[in-house]
């Protein structure tokens, strides 16, 4: 071979070793999806936005291999990872169909289902003033799976840190229904069960993602079975849902699909405050407002921006996907007024129109009922409706617990109860003694079971749908997070004793679990305790006389056979002969009563008054007709 024949075969070979790397290069280019949110949806629901996750997305075309179904839009994050594909609609029927990525010659398929939905029948019921509702954080109510306790990643001391994840998980709820039931809860919420990949998330606020069950509580099966046995007993489920933020180990916070998904970035943000006056001041700086709505949470959780149309397409129907997948009945919504109003009136609007019975409950953390009431559904003073169903209330809680650990005087309650005009629906309010977030009743200084027992009786028998954090009916011992946060005994293996069961109970326990169970009986069998209005007779230092009935504006006139069922709470040291006068009353023209609670408590209505004999730290619960 000569030299020109030698030269001839290298450029040959170096043009086919160029094809061969320029191929390799267009392979290596080729899409790739890894992930798709939701996971599915539904047949005839409204049209969803698929975020895709995967590899060289730029530049890709992408469509359904269900010729019906269009893309709309879409948009792609400029690495490559992202992609929003904006659909036209929902099939009108159940099917699995392909969804194609095309780019550079290369296609990638993955599938993709449209399920049937669920018949009305299968919950979605809302929860009301008729309910109890029973506060689970999962991770520390009952290990019904052990095999699930250690995940990749946790620490083999995990279990006995105060902050660590502890073995609770959704058979162990499962497990318990009796012990709830017996107790006379009606409707239960637990804590978020989005996948938390860090060591001490095991309250479930920090997603990893928004649309996982969390291995430590276990499967979405076991979701759906506890569901379905809360449905079976005539029971509801409240699932908790963070619109506002993600946690700070969630993929976003290293490769957001837009530059724009969180208000600020992991490097350069505010830290959101606590104080909501200026959300509800119209004179407020738009700079303090938005301490409140843009600021990453506790200063380590990612803000969501829903001012970005994606961001709050992606949360709304996140929503959406969990009460349809699960059948839930309500969702309770963490973190409320750190949102822009705006995203919440969108929110509801799509929420309401799918399920018209399913009831949203806010967190919104504050004393000051001209505050709380802002957010709640109806109310537009300061800004577009909402659409919440109603905030937790807030201002009874620190109320109720100023007057029996502190002793405060009951027109501080009754203070409370005036306000309940700033509502559209103050029926609607959720009233509690405690919950994950401060230190339990039991925990605080000067309580005892006496006073506890004596706020139960307030508790159950106030206007709006009353919420027991779990083990507070067993007067747990907690004070301030973690220590809230006590396992349930008989929960976990190596418990001493099982207060799910009488026999397990101390003798403080079991006083106290009897005690509300019997308060919970009595009110599912008044009405009036249920769902009738509350008209204040008296208030003043230790005593607080109210009546809870229906048309309280008749009174017992002839022809109104409704009873009226008349609650006095002495918070005094000393016995109390409490007269109540009936003229111009919810009493007026009643002329009979008896006692429905508190056994060694006198009544009698003689001469145009209701007297009633009640003891030092005592409640009276008395029907009057």
């Amino acid at each position: 071979m000569n030299r020109s024949e030698g030269a001839v075969i290298v450029c040959r070979w170096m043009v086919g070793l160029g094809v061969l790397i320029g191929t390799v290069g267009l392979w290596a280019q080729a899409p790739v999806m890894t992930k798709v949110d939701p996971p599915n949806w539904w047949a005839r629901m409204p049209k969803a936005m698929l975020l895709v996750q995967g590899e060289h997305l730029d530049g890709a075309t992408f469509r359904l291999s269900d010729r019906k179904l269009k893309v709309e839009r879409t948009t792609v994050s400029a690495n490559g990872h992202w992609a929003q594909v904006w659909l036209s609609g929902s099939p009108e029927k159940a099917e699995t169909v392909e969804l194609s990525a095309v780019a550079r010659g290369e296609t990638a398929k993955v599938e993709y289902r449209f399920e049937e939905r669920k018949a009305a029948s299968s919950g979605f019921a809302g929860f009301s003033s008729k309910d109890v509702v029973y506060l689970i954080m999962t991770d520390r109510f009952a290990d019904g799976d052990t095999t699930n306790d250690m995940q990749a990643g946790d620490m083999a001391d995990e279990k006995a840190k105060a902050r660590g994840w502890h073995g609770g998980d959704l058979r162990g709820v499962l497990q318990h229904l009796d012990y709830l039931q017996e107790l006379g809860v009606t409707a239960v919420w637990i804590t978020p069960v989005y996948q938390n990949h860090e060591a001490q998330s095991y309250h479930g606020y920090g997603a990893t993602d928004m649309y996982a069950v969390d291995e430590h509580f276990g499967k979405l099966e076991d979701l759906k079975v506890l569901a379905t046995a809360l449905h079976g007993r005539g029971m509801k489920l409240v699932l908790d849902t963070v619109p506002n933020h993600v946690g700070a180990k969630h993929p976003w916070v290293e490769d957001s699909p837009t530059e724009d998904w969180f208000h600020g970035t992991k490097a350069n943000h505010t830290v959101a405050q606590g104080e909501f006056r200026p959300l509800t001041d119209p004179h407020a700086a738009w700079r303090d407002q938005k301490n409140v709505t843009e600021g990453w949470f506790a200063n380590t959780l990612p803000d969501m921006n829903q001012e970005n149309p994606a961001v709050a397409q992606y949360l709304t129907q996140n929503a959406v996907w969990w009460v349809e997948e699960t059948s839930a009945d309500g969702l309770r919504i963490d973190t409320f007024p750190y949102v822009g109003r705006e995203f919440w009136q969108g929110f509801h609007a799509e929420l309401h129109g799918l399920y018209p019975r399913l009831t949203t409950v806010g967190e919104v953390f504050n004393p000051d009922a001209t505050i709380t009431s802002a957010f709640a559904g109806g109310v537009v003073r300061n800004g577009v409706d909402t659409g919440l169903d109603t905030p937790f209330d807030f201002p009874s809680h620190f109320a109720l617990r100023e007057v029996f650990l502190k002793d405060a005087p009951m027109t501080k309650l009754a203070e409370v109860l005036r306000l309940d005009a700033l509502y559209p629906h103050p029926e609607r309010l959720a009233p509690f003694l405690g919950n994950h977030d401060m230190a339990r009743f039991m925990g605080e200084k000067g309580a005892t079971p006496a006073r506890l027992k004596e706020a139960f009786v307030v508790l159950t028998t106030m206007r709006g749908m009353p919420e027991i954090y779990s083990g507070d009916e067993i007067a747990m011992q907690g004070g301030e997070d973690p220590d809230n946060r006590r396992d349930f005994p008989g929960g976990f293996a190596g418990s001493s004793a099982s207060a799910f069961v009488a026999a397990g109970r101390t003798p403080e326990q079991a006083e106290i679990f009897d005690w509300v169970k019997g308060l919970l009986k009595l009110r599912a069998a008044r009405v009036e305790l249920q769902s009738g209005e509350e008209q204040v007779l008296e208030a003043k230092a230790g005593v607080m006389v109210f009546v809870r009935g229906v048309g309280l504006q008749a009174g017992c006139v002839a022809g109104n056979d409704r009873q009226r069922v008349m609650v006095v709470v002495n918070n005094g040291d000393a016995a109390e002969s409490v007269t109540a006068p009936v003229a111009n009353t919810s009493l007026e023209g009643c002329g009979r009563a008896e006692v429905l609670w508190g056994k060694d408590s006198r009544v009698r209505v003689y001469g145009g008054e209701v007297r009633v004999e009640v003891g030092a730290r005592q409640a009276v619960v008395v029907a009057v007709y």
